[in-house]
């Protein structure tokens, strides 16, 4: 199709069709209920796509992986039984496995082990490359919804903990399509568990956009989350900094240093809090970013209330909000502290540049002053030349004297060059005259 519309169109731009498809690149996946999703997701650092790749042909596949040169991060795969989706990111991947829900764990029994029971043996699923960051298994029912007995029936399910939950569905008309309940606790399994109660006529669809929001909610809470320990951890680093830079700039305020020592410790100090920013920016602008998708995640679920328990937004703005807080506060005092530094740098700057201004204006004010006696000396100089000139050419009139009378003119050589001197002395300093003269059109 695309080669016919390119008849009518201009040439395609190179990026156009990739980013056109970008949206259609990692759709929701379709599944009857009841199901349960197990769901794994690791950090990929140091991780290859081929590794992964590689572990993922260790499935029973229905259909052959792409070839190696392919660029897609998205698979959805089709095994005996049960379903993969495998998602490449820039700092995680995720494996999400879509089967029926075991018999052993249908509605109202009480916390079965699930590990053992999934489709792909828990075997492979230890040796997933990369560490663990999320791992869930979500229960999902058609039915249970308007049972009377179904919170009591739900901790049986979900084990010990604070059960959080709510109907996800409009609040405009007070209808939800189903009910959530957790208890964001990690189990003996190493798995948290999500239980889903929705109603019978919940299409494919539906279910699974159902399960792509609450599986990717909890995977952005805790990827934003791990910029919180490194925000902790730089406290005490950007208070020893701070309390170095009052330190500089008391110094810099009376004047109890000389200028280049000054700046040397500021330029290290400015070295310093560059290095921290340039390690850290990144970490801190990701959880901004994961936590943008979090609060995104939670509108979408347009939660209303179960009656005695607390829903996933206000559980999540008691407990996310906080840690969020601090490690915002921490990115916005890495900035003040490099804006504060640049400032101390800038002041000290225009100071050694004030003296420098000095230093040249007095250098300037001896040149000057050299050059005036220069001046001086050269004219008392050319004075001198102009005399030793005439002199020169006084004598070799007195000479030239001498010579007309040893050959018979009538002349007196001492008279002749008394007259000639004031012609002489005229002559050379109308010579000496001219030549500074063409100097200056020059």
């Amino acid at each position: 199709m695309n080669q016919t519309l390119t008849r009518y169109l201009p040439a395609d731009d190179a990026q156009r069709v990739v980013l056109h498809n970008e949206i259609h690149t990692r759709p929701s996946a379709t599944f009857k209920l009841p199901a349960l999703i197990v769901y794994v997701a690791v950090l990929n650092k140091d991780v290859s796509k081929e590794s992964e790749l590689a572990h993922l042909q260790k499935l029973s596949l229905e259909q052959d992986l792409p070839p190696d040169g392919d660029k897609s991060s998205f698979l959805q795969l089709q095994c005996n039984g049960f379903k993969v989706i495998w998602e490449r990111h820039t700092e995680f991947t995720r494996y999400t496995i879509f089967q029926p829900l075991p018999a052993h764990a249908q509605w109202g029994s009480q916390l079965p082990e699930l590990t053992p029971f999934v489709a792909t043996g828990s075997q492979w699923l230890s040796d997933i490359p990369g560490e663990t960051i999320t791992a869930i298994h979500l229960a999902m029912l058609n039915e249970g919804m308007q049972d009377p007995d179904a919170f009591a029936k739900a901790r049986l399910w979900l084990g010990e903990g604070t059960v959080i939950g709510s109907k996800m569905g409009r609040a405009s008309d007070n209808q939800s399509h189903s009910h959530l309940m957790t208890t964001l606790r990690i189990g003996s399994d190493g798995f948290e568990r999500i239980l889903v109660l929705a109603a019978p006529e919940t299409s494919e669809n539906r279910s699974g956009r159902i399960a792509q929001r609450l599986l990717e909610l909890e995977t952005y809470r805790i990827m934003s989350l791990l910029s919180l320990p490194l925000a902790k951890s730089l406290a005490a680093k950007l208070t020893q900094s701070e309390f170095r830079l009052v330190e500089i700039n008391d110094r810099l305020e009376k004047k109890m240093n000389k200028d280049e020592l000054l700046l040397d410790d500021l330029a290290a100090l400015a070295a310093q809090v560059e290095s921290t920013t340039a390690e850290n920016s990144f970490r801190f602008s990701a959880a901004r970013a994961y936590d943008a998708i979090v609060q995104q995640r939670i509108a979408e679920m347009r939660e209303q209330p179960l009656s005695g328990i607390q829903t996933v937004g206000e559980f999540m703005q008691r407990r996310l909000a906080p840690a969020m807080a601090t490690v915002n506060a921490t990115s916005l005092r890495l900035s003040a502290l490099a804006e504060r530094v640049a400032r101390a740098s800038d002041l000290l700057r225009t100071r050694v540049d004030i003296a420098t201004e000095n230093y040249n204006q007095q250098l300037l004010e001896k040149l000057t002053k050299g050059q005036a006696m220069q001046l001086r000396l050269q004219t008392t100089v050319e004075g001198l030349s102009i005399a030793a000139i005439s002199y020169y050419v006084v004598s070799l009139t007195l000479y030239l004297g001498k010579a007309l009378q040893a050959s018979g003119v009538h002349v007196s050589p001492e008279i002749l060059a008394g007259f000639s001197t004031p012609v002489v002395l005229f002559v050379c300093w109308r010579v000496i005259q001219n030549i500074h003269q063409s100097l200056k059109d020059i």
